[in-house]
């Protein structure tokens, strides 16, 4: 692993990009996305350190609830968001799964959804009457998480939210920057996407967990490396995530691969 001085100029890093968001925008207007997975936990723990050095309230948390979470999940963010003081909403597309009546795998039929969510639909060229409520899915991951997104963002009226991604973690993601700006379109509000460990490799998230005291879920312990939909995502091994071969296997293994595929042009869409 990194050696610790590595770490520190890291660590350093992602505060420094923290503190030029603060610069740029009002903290009431920035918001941090928060999975309960390892990496957004650490850039909830950088951004909270940046706070205690300037004496702010921390922003507040938003976790998108895709409809299958596991319980494991909710339980970690619900007794961490205590130690780090900080207020959470949790975002879902109740349109979606009212129309599956909550069922994974239901049938749901496109004219039962909201305006909103048709064409939303038609946006990404879906042309069939029904689909099944799966939120690992093409359509499902869409309406299930970046749609919902882009509502929260619209309501807060929010300039920009903190996220967890990182370069060496999905080809998709391997051009981002530190300030990723959206302009505004029928389906999203303009905004900006400030990504604070993107300089981060998954052995780096390990060490800063561990020597700065970063709680984790304990699913990582049970041999999870890459946590997402409860149904869909799998052990990458029975060794803790950090004991596992990190160079040399594919972090999101775990995760369902017809998704990962397709992550470019979900991406485009407004995926993080």
């Amino acid at each position: 692993m990194a050696n610790k001085e590595n770490l520190e100029k890291k660590m350093d890093q992602a505060q420094e990009v923290v503190a030029e968001a603060f610069a740029k925008y009002p903290l009431e207007d920035l918001a941090i996305a928060w999975t309960g997975g390892k990496d957004s936990t650490l850039v909830l723990h950088i951004v909270y350190e940046v706070c205690q050095k300037k004496n702010l309230k921390v922003p507040k948390c938003f976790c998108i609830d895709e409809g299958d979470m596991f319980e494991e999940v909710k339980d970690f963010i619900e007794k961490t968001k205590k130690r780090y003081d900080v207020e959470l909403d949790f975002v879902h597309n109740d349109d979606v799964s009212k129309a599956a009546k909550g069922e994974l795998g239901a049938m749901v039929k496109v004219s039962d959804l909201s305006e909103r969510n048709r064409r939303e639909i038609g946006r990404l060229g879906f042309e069939g009457e029904e689909f099944p409520y799966d939120p690992e899915s093409f359509v499902g991951n869409h309406l299930m998480k970046t749609v919902p997104l882009n509502s929260y963002l619209e309501e807060r009226g929010l300039e920009g939210f903190f996220e967890g991604i990182r370069w060496d973690e999905q080809d998709a993601r391997a051009d981002e920057t530190y300030f990723s700006p959206r302009e505004a379109s029928e389906y999203n509000p303009e905004h900006v996407r400030i990504s604070p460990i993107l300089h981060f490799l998954e052995e780096d998230v390990w060490k800063a967990t561990f020597e700065y005291d970063i709680p984790y879920c304990s699913l990582y312990e049970e041999g999870y490396r890459s946590l997402g939909a409860k149904e869909t995502t799998g052990k990458a091994d029975d060794v803790p995530a950090w004991e596992q071969d990190l160079e040399k296997t594919n972090e999101r293994g775990g995760r369902r691969q017809d998704k990962e595929k397709v992550m470019e042009k979900l991406r485009k869409l407004g995926y993080m």
